[in-house]
This record gives structure tokens, C-alpha cells and sequence, in this order.
């Protein structure tokens, strides 16, 4: 048998007789090892794509693709700089680089990387350089997906994108561990797309949105957005929050949005129109220029737990109860350090206030420090319905609660509450905008049949 001691005097011995591997072949060994990495892969150079040649790639690189679909076979990029343009890719790709070091780089006139109705595509390892040139006016994004099955970035930069960094239509699978800036639309554009996994991606200086995940109808969508960085979202096509927006979901339902930070947003950290059964959790939302956490419009369902708020004009508003918006539990947030002036002149009420809800919501276990207008706004005029403010922590706010007292508003039970400065009242019913009462944790609520307010602790 042998043991380890055999083993190693056997070794010596081979050592000591000279038969010792030379150098050259050692290292024809370790590339051996390199090889069998990538083992079954196509070398691009292999099939005369070369890294750094001068003249446009473009005709060689879609024959390499082509050659390699044909088999089914990855194809692996040397590092270097690759100049194409107008790339389609076949239905079933699998293109790989060196991570920060492969760069295609878009030569113009028209689009750089675009499939449609594919059944696998796979990029990993790649800089994908829009060198912001002008796409085409078919071109939604530097790389331009629709109705792909299985769809993976995994590991790359994409970068300069004239339009969006990444557009999908009707895609699934997963984009993860890439860096998208300088985009100048959207970093992440998806729409109609289902399943999709967006985690753990870095998105920043992006023209009009970071991470947009819409649908051209509401419909169920599944697509979970987590552990992402998302910084420095402009709105430079203006408006008053369709654009600007770190993570934006448009009518798509059951989306997940968790773990995310978000800076630094022109607009809102994460804004949710019309998506019903949206979950926000977990994230940090810092200096938002407007409403930090967004549920609005037709939407059915919103969970939005545990995320820090620090620096907006608005903290959390679950609004337009006219348009069909209800239904949401928000709870165990963190909101401070807001301001009363955002991006635009304000509707009435105003900005500078911690968290807006109308109908059938749960307000519990939050803490709002620093909301100069109102610590929490319950109801808006008559749309006011099964409100429950239970267990929160306000302090340094000019009103505490403001509560709709508007003939035809619904039940609202605020009890338990913890207030500390509040110095316009610590719950305060109201007209609209308007004050009509005073603190009716002192005055007390009786007259107003559908109110209940007791149990508070005002200091």
C-alpha cells in the first residue's frame, strides 16, 4: 500500500535521478490547466477574430457566432479590444471573455449586440462599450433582447450606452454580478418579461432610470430586483416621476424588490404605478429628490417593510385610492430627515412628509424623525377607508398624524402611538389641506363617528 511517507520518499527520489519536469513543459502543463477552464470552447482567434486589429470585426465575429451555434459550442474571447457593429445573435450563444480586460466595443450605425425570438443567450466576463455612439432608431439598448427564453449576464460592464444600457422584451433568466453606467436612458430596461432574476449588480450615472421593470399591460410578472447598488439617476427628460427613478416597476405584478441601495435618485428610490402585490424590503434609501419608497395609481397590494428613508422630500406614499390603489401593510421603516422641497412646485398637501396611505392599510412599528410637515397623512379628502396607525415612533414633525375629517371619509383607528415635538398637534384632523381641528389626542375624536383615536403618548 502506499502511504504518505512512501508517496513523498518516492518523490524525492524522481527529483534526485533528474527526472524532474522541465520548465517548458511545466508551463505547457499549467496552460493545459488554463485550457481545461474553457475545455469545448471556441478560441475567437482561432477563427480570425483577433483582439486590437484596426479594421471592423464585425463580418468575421458573426461568422464565428454563427459557426459556433451551429454546434452548439461556447465561444471564448481573448482579452482585447474587439471594434463591431450590427451583431445578431444566434438562437443558442454562449460568450465569454476576461472579466475587465475583453471589450467589445461598438463601432456605430445601427446597434451593437441584438437577438430576437432566441432560445439561449449567454454573456459573461464582457465590457460591452457603447462608446456613446447613436443607435439606430431600432435599437432599444447596447444589447437588444426580445423574446429570448433564457437570457444570462453574468460578470460584465456595459457602458456608454447611447440609449438604454440593457433593453429586454419578453425575456427570462437572469442578470447578475454586472456593472451598467453612463447609460442615456435606463441602466436595466425590461418589459413583458417574466421570471426575471436582477441581483446584485452595480447601476449608476444613468440618463432617465436605473433598473425599469415594466409591462405594456398590467399582468402578473414574478421579476425579483435584490442586493443591487443604484446611484446617481438623473431625469434629464424631465416630468414630475416617470423618469428619474433608481428602481421603477410599471404594472407589473408580484415583483420583489429587496436588499437594494439605493442614492442619490433625482426622482424616487424605488417607485412602484400600478403594480399589484409589490414587496419593498430591506432597502436603504438615501437623498431621493422627491418620494423615496412609491406605491401609486391601480394597484392592489403592497408590502413595504423594514427600509431605511434618510434624505427626500417625501418618505413612503401608498396613494390614489380614486384610481383604485389599496391595500398595503407598511411597517417597521425607518424615515428621516425629510424636506419640503422637491423637484417641482407640489400639489397640496405639500412635501416634507414621513408616510402617506388611504385605504385599507396597516401602518405599524415605524419611526419618523424629522418630517417638517406631517409625521404620517392618513386619507385625502373623502378617500379615507380601514386605516390602522398602531405601535410608531414620531418625533420632530409639525404635525404628527394628519387625518382626514372630510364628510364621506372611512374608519381610521390611531392608538398607541409614541409623539415627541409635534408642535402643530400630535393627531390633527383635517379638510383637505386644512386643519379643522385641534390635538385630538386632547380634544378627543368622539364626534367624528368613523375615528378612533387613544392610547398615545404625546411628550
Amino acid at each position: 500500500m502506499l502511504n504518505r511517507r512512501r508517496f513523498l520518499t518516492a518523490t524525492a527520489g524522481f527529483a534526485a535521478g533528474g527526472l524532474v519536469m522541465p520548465y517548458a513543459q511545466a508551463a505547457g502543463a499549467l496552460a493545459g490547466i488554463d485550457l481545461a477552464a474553457m475545455r469545448g470552447s471556441i478560441n475567437a482567434s482561432d477563427l480570425g477574430v483577433h483582439p486590437g486589429a484596426f479594421d471592423d470585426q464585425s463580418k468575421a465575429f458573426s461568422k464565428m457566432l454563427a459557426k459556433a451555434a451551429g454546434t452548439d459550442t461556447p465561444v471564448f474571447m481573448p482579452p482585447g479590444t474587439y471594434t463591431i457593429s450590427n451583431i445578431t445573435l444566434p438562437a443558442r450563444v454562449r460568450l465569454s471573455g476576461v472579466p475587465g480586460a475583453t471589450r467589445l466595443v461598438y463601432a456605430g450605425d445601427g446597434h451593437l449586440l441584438a437577438a430576437e425570438n432566441a432560445e439561449h443567450i449567454e454573456l459573461t466576463g464582457l465590457v460591452l462599450d457603447g462608446a456613446n455612439r447613436w443607435l439606430g432608431d431600432n435599437a432599444q439598448g447596447i444589447v437588444d433582447l426580445r423574446g429570448v427564453a433564457h437570457f444570462v449576464l453574468d460578470n460584465c460592464r456595459v457602458i456608454g450606452a447611447g440609449k438604454n444600457g440593457i433593453a429586454l422584451e419578453r425575456v427570462s433568466g437572469r442578470i447578475e454580478r454586472s456593472e451598467i453606467s453612463g447609460a442615456a436612458d435606463a441602466g436595466i430596461w425590461s418589459v413583458d418579461s417574466g421570471r426575471l432574476r436582477i441581483t446584485g449588480n452595480s447601476v449608476s450615472d444613468c440618463g432617465n432610470g436605473g433598473i425599469l421593470v415594466h409591462r405594456w399591460q398590467p399582468a402578473e410578472d414574478g421579476t425579483i430586483v435584490s442586493g443591487n447598488r443604484v446611484e446617481r439617476i438623473l431625469a434629464r427628460n424631465g416630468g414630475t416621476g416617470q423618469f428619474g427613478n433608481g428602481i421603477n416597476v410599471f404594472r407589473a405584478g408580484n415583483v420583489i424588490v429587496s436588499g437594494n441601495q439605493v442614492a442619490d435618485c433625482a426622482f424616487s428610490a424605488i417607485r412602484s404605478n400600478s403594480g399589484s402585490n409589490i414587496q419593498i424590503s430591506g432597502n436603504t434609501c438615501l437623498r431621493s429628490g422627491e418620494t423615496a419608497l412609491y406605491s401609486e395609481f391601480a394597484f392592489e397590494g403592497a408590502v413595504i417593510s423594514g427600509n431605511i428613508v434618510d434624505g427626500a422630500a417625501n418618505g413612503i406614499s401608498v396613494v390614489n385610492f380614486n384610481a383604485g390603489g389599496r391595500m398595503s401593510a407598511v411597517s417597521a421603516n425607518l424615515v428621516r430627515n425629510l424636506s419640503e422641497t422637491g423637484p417641482y412646485p407640489a400639489d397640496a398637501p405639500g412635501f416634507g412628509v414621513g408616510i402617506t396611505v388611504e385605504a385599507d392599510a396597516s401602518l405599524t412599528g415605524n419611526v419618523i424623525e424629522n418630517a417638517p410637515r406631517y409625521g404620517m397623512h392618513l386619507g385625502w379628502g373623502p378617500f379615507l377607508r380601514n386605516v390602522v396607525a398602531t405601535g410608531n415612533v414620531i418625533r420632530n414633525a409639525g404635525e404628527g398624524i394628519a387625518v382626514s375629517v372630510v364628510e364621506g371619509s372611512g374608519s381610521a383607528v390611531i392608538s398607541d402611538n409614541v409623539f415627541d415635538a409635534t408642535p402643530r398637534g400630535a393627531v390633527v384632523g383635517h379638510r383637505w389641506s386644512e386643519a379643522v381641528t385641534g390635538d385630538l389626542t386632547i380634544d378627543g375624536a368622539a364626534v367624528f363617528p368613523g375615528l378612533t383615536v387613544e392610547r398615545n403618548r404625546v411628550s
